[in-house]
């Protein structure tokens, strides 16, 4: 009986176009939008722990802690943070003012960022996204 040959599966090559880096990702990102993404990142990076790396997830900037914690990029006309649609429900209140959608906040390009509610918003990221504790298991 004769074996087929079998072929080694190759990984599909990535697009040009995909960033590398987050340093590689900004500097494609034109002003204003390139100001308002660097004021996101400062209030993320200044709540997380310190050993939180910085990666591109899904072709954006993300911030990873075990596992991502929250995802920004620039778009035509606003800059999005992705912190999870249940950290969007807790602070609903907070965030009338900017549109939004299931997962998403918009802030437009070149106008402040509320950076105190963007620290907030990561740190109930963090405290969600940490591992609950397994249960007790009665013997």
């Amino acid at each position: 009986m004769r074996r087929k040959k079998t072929r080694k599966r190759v990984a599909p090559a990535k697009p040009p176009n995909v960033p590398k880096s987050v340093e590689h990702y900004l500097a494609r990102v034109p002003e204003p939008a390139r100001s308002t993404m660097e004021e996101i990142r400062r209030a993320i990076r200044a709540v997380v722990p310190p050993e939180t790396a910085e990666i591109i997830s899904y072709r954006m900037p993300a911030f990873k802690h075990g596992r991502v914690l929250v995802w920004y990029g620039a778009f035509a006309d606003h800059c999005s943070l992705f912190p999870t649609a249940a950290v969007l429900q807790e602070f609903k209140e907070q965030l009338k003012d900017f549109a939004t959608s299931k997962g998403t906040i918009q802030f437009p390009s070149g106008q402040p960022v509320p950076s105190a509610l963007i620290k907030e918003m990561v740190k109930s990221r963090i405290v969600r996204s940490k591992p609950k504790k397994p249960s007790r298991q009665v013997q």
